[in-house]
């Protein structure tokens, strides 16, 4: 491939990236913002994606992530999940509890990867389930990531519904447990999407980016034996390494 057809590629890619970030959609200013590209160039490469079926134009002329992301999407899924099993078998060994993997899809946090607990009383969290962000502790770790202004926009879409009296329901609350989350470096659920069920989470960074996040959920009474400074000490060890030799494929 020339080095033209390669810088094309990544400009395509860059344009996929800009609308996964936010929301999924957008207009060709926003990408050009997002992206730093000439207006030419984007009207260009849409064109060969439209094409594709890679994105698809609104009615409002606005662009959005169109179906054949869907396939590639899946089988990706699929493999991430498979290559993280055995970082998560060493979050259970170290843990004894049951170790997920998320990621952020639009407005919603999806889990793709789970080892269960050994133990009789433990959690499930169904691969492919989808989750509001808000109560969940992998869905504070990524949206954390993100700027404010970006982190309102998918709590408001989403929306904040209470789900147990622990629950946070107020945006300006949430933002500021963001920033909490972001700078001690791993989120809590304490019994806010589920009463008696308490989560830890670490984020999974492909080089800077926060491209997934690692947890382990379990009894609120068996998690918090361990302190959670600690506990996020060991697991983001593991988080690092699942960053580089998955996600960067280092």
């Amino acid at each position: 491939m020339s080095e033209s057809g390669v810088q094309s590629v990544e400009r395509a890619l860059d344009i996929l990236e800009a609308l996964a970030d936010h929301g999924g959609e957008g207009g060709v200013s926003e990408i050009a913002a997002r992206t730093g590209l000439p207006y030419g160039t984007i009207h260009r490469l849409l064109r060969t994606l439209l094409r594709r079926g890679y994105v698809r134009q609104e009615a409002d002329r606005r662009y959005a992530l169109g179906g054949s992301l869907l396939r590639v999407g899946g089988a990706a899924e699929r493999m991430v999940g498979l290559w993280a099993r055995p970082y998560l078998s060493r979050v259970v060994e170290l843990t004894g509890e049951t170790a997920n993997l998320a990621v952020l899809e639009g407005d919603f946090v999806v889990y793709v990867a789970q080892v269960a607990s050994p133990r009789k009383l433990r959690m499930f969290a169904e691969v492919g389930r989808r989750v509001l962000p808000h109560c969940t502790a992998v869905g504070k770790v990524l949206l954390a990531d993100r700027a404010a202004e970006e982190a309102a926009a998918i709590l408001t879409r989403a929306g904040l519904p209470r789900r147990t009296a622990n629950t946070i329901v107020d945006l300006d609350v949430m933002l500021a447990e963001l920033t909490v989350v972001r700078d001690r470096g791993f989120g809590l659920d304490l019994g806010e999407e589920e009463i008696g069920v308490h989560c830890l989470a670490v984020p999974v960074r492909d080089g800077d980016r926060v491209v997934a996040a690692l947890s382990v959920s379990g009894p609120a009474e068996r998690v918090d034996t361990v302190g959670p400074a600690e506990l996020a000490s060991g697991m983001r060890e593991i988080a690092d390494e699942l960053g580089k030799e998955v996600f960067a494929g280092k």
